[in-house]
C-alpha cells in the first residue's frame, strides 16, 4: 500500500512551512530555523509574520488588540493576488448578527462565549464521559468482529467525536445516521469541493431543523439550554445555527485527527504504548503530552493587528497578519526538557494546543476525555496493536490546516 497525494490546503502558505521532516510528528524543520518572530512571503504575494516562539505566541493570543474578527479585519491569508497592497480596513462596522463566535472579538465574542461556558457544566461533561466509553467500546467491538485488521480513521477516530457531538447538541438517535453521513462527507478531504459544499449546506439545513425542534421540544442538551436559558437578548435562529455548526467543526475534526495521530504516535513509540497498556491512568496527564507533542493545528491561529504592536523585539504594524506556529511553540526547550521526545509521564505544563487567552478552546475538557477514554480503550481492546504498513507509507495531512493522517491501517492479534 502506498501513500496517496494529500489534497491541497488552498491557502497561500509557502510549502516549506508545511513540509515535515523525517519524523512525521515533528514540526516542519524550516520553522526551527526561524527567529521567534519573522516575516514570510505568502503565495498570494502578501506578507505576514510567523511567530514560532512560545512566549511570543502566548503574548499574541492573550492580547485582544490582535483581532480574530475575520469579517472586520481581513487576514493576508484571505487576500486574492489582485487585492494585495490594498488598504486593509474593516469591511463592516455594523453589529454582527451571526454566531461564529470563534471569529469575533470582545464584546460580541464575550457575550456568546459566556452563554456557552454556562452549557459546558461539570455534570454534562461527566455524563458525556460515560457515553464516550460506550461509543468507543461499540466501535472497537465492531472492528474486532470484522477480523484482525482495520483502519482506525473511518472505523474509530471519525465516528467517536461525531457521536459525542450528537450527544452534546441533542441530536435524536433517529437522525444520527443522517448527521454522520453529512459530516463524513463535509470533513472528507478526498471528496470534491462540490460534494463537500453540498454536504456543508446539508449540515446547515440539519442544524436549522435541530434548532426548530429544540425550540418546540426542549431536552437536557446544549442547544435546548441556549434556546431556553437566560440569554438576554435571546439568541436568534442565525446565532443558534452558527454556534451549533461551529461546535461541530471545532469539536469534530480536531479530536478525530488527534485520536488517529495519537494512535500513530503511540505505535511509533513502543515504550510509551507499553506504559498505556500497563497503566491506562498514565493518560490522565499523558493526553496533554500528546497534545503538546503533536500540536495538530498545522499553521495558525491567525490574528490581525488593530494597531502597531510589539511582539518580542519586533513591531507588527496595524493591519498586518500574524500566523502562530503552535507545533513549533510547543517544542520550546526552555519549557520542556527534550521537547522532541514523547514522554507520557512528563508533568503537565501549560501548552498552546488549545490556544490561549479569550479564545482558548471552550471544549478542552471534553476533548481530553475523548482522547483519554478513546485511546485507553483502543489499546486495551486490540491486543498487540501495530501498523499494517510501513510508517513512512502512512498518508499524512501535510497540506491541511489540521494535521493528521488520512488513514491508519492497523492489525492486531
Amino acid at each position: 500500500m502506498t501513500a496517496t497525494k494529500p489534497p491541497t490546503m488552498r491557502r497561500p502558505v509557502p510549502p516549506e512551512m508545511l513540509r515535515r521532516g523525517k519524523c512525521p510528528f515533528d514540526p516542519p524543520p524550516v520553522l526551527a530555523e526561524r527567529p521567534p518572530v519573522a516575516r514570510v512571503g505568502l503565495l498570494n504575494g502578501a506578507q505576514a509574520w510567523v511567530v514560532t516562539g512560545y512566549e511570543q505566541a502566548r503574548a499574541v493570543l492573550a492580547d485582544t488588540r490582535f483581532s480574530s474578527d475575520t469579517t472586520r479585519n481581513r487576514s493576508a491569508m484571505d487576500l486574492r493576488p489582485e487585492e494585495v497592497g490594498e488598504a486593509r480596513c474593516p469591511v463592516n462596522l455594523a453589529q454582527r448578527e451571526d454566531g461564529r463566535f470563534i471569529f469575533m472579538d470582545p464584546p460580541e465574542h464575550t457575550r456568546l462565549r459566556r452563554l456557552l461556558t454556562g452549557q459546558f457544566t461539570v455534570r454534562r461533561m461527566q455524563q458525556l464521559e460515560a457515553r464516550i466509553r460506550d461509543i468507543a467500546i461499540e466501535h472497537l467491538d465492531a472492528m474486532k468482529a470484522a477480523g484482525n485488521s482495520g483502519d482506525v480513521v473511518p472505523a474509530f477516530a471519525l465516528p467517536l467525536p461525531s457521536l459525542v457531538i450528537c450527544e452534546l447538541l441533542g441530536v435524536d438517535y433517529a437522525d444520527r445516521a443522517e448527521f454522520q453521513e453529512h459530516t463524513g462527507v463535509a470533513l472528507n478531504l478526498t471528496k470534491s469541493d462540490e460534494e463537500r459544499a453540498q454536504a456543508s449546506e446539508s449540515i446547515y439545513a440539519f442544524m436549522r431543523k435541530l434548532v426548530a425542534h429544540k425550540r418546540a421540544h426542549p431536552a437536557d442538551d446544549l442547544v435546548s439550554g441556549l434556546i431556553h436559558g437566560d440569554a438576554d437578548p435571546a439568541l436568534t435562529e442565525q446565532e443558534l445555527v452558527d454556534i451549533a455548526t461551529v461546535l461541530l467543526g471545532a469539536g469534530h475534526e480536531t479530536t478525530a485527527n488527534m485520536l488517529a495521530l495519537g494512535t500513530f504516535a503511540l505505535l511509533e513509540n513502543p515504550d510509551q504504548l507499553a506504559l498505556v497498556r500497563e497503566n491506562p491512568a498514565v493518560l490522565d496527564n499523558g493526553v496533554d503530552e500528546l497534545l503538546r507533542y503533536l500540536s495538530i493545528i498545522h499553521i495558525g491561529p491567525t490574528r490581525v493587528a488593530t494597531e502597531d504592536l510589539t511582539v518580542g523585539d519586533v513591531v507588527v504594524g496595524a493591519g498586518e497578519t500574524v500566523l502562530i506556529s503552535v507545533p513549533q511553540a510547543n517544542r520550546a526547550a526552555a519549557h520542556w526538557p527534550e521537547p522532541e521526545r514523547l514522554d507520557l509521564t512528563r508533568p503537565r505544563t501549560p501548552h498552546l494546543a488549545f490556544g490561549h487567552g479569550v479564545h482558548q478552546c471552550l471544549g478542552q475538557q471534553l476533548a481530553r476525555s475523548e482522547l483519554r477514554v478513546g485511546l485507553a480503550e483502543l489499546v486495551a481492546r486490540l491486543p498487540e496493536l501495530r501498523l499494517a504498513l510501513p510508517a513512512d507509507e502512512v498518508p499524512l495531512r501535510t497540506d491541511m490546516l489540521v494535521y493528521g493522517v488520512h488513514s491508519l491501517p492497523v492489525t492486531w492479534s
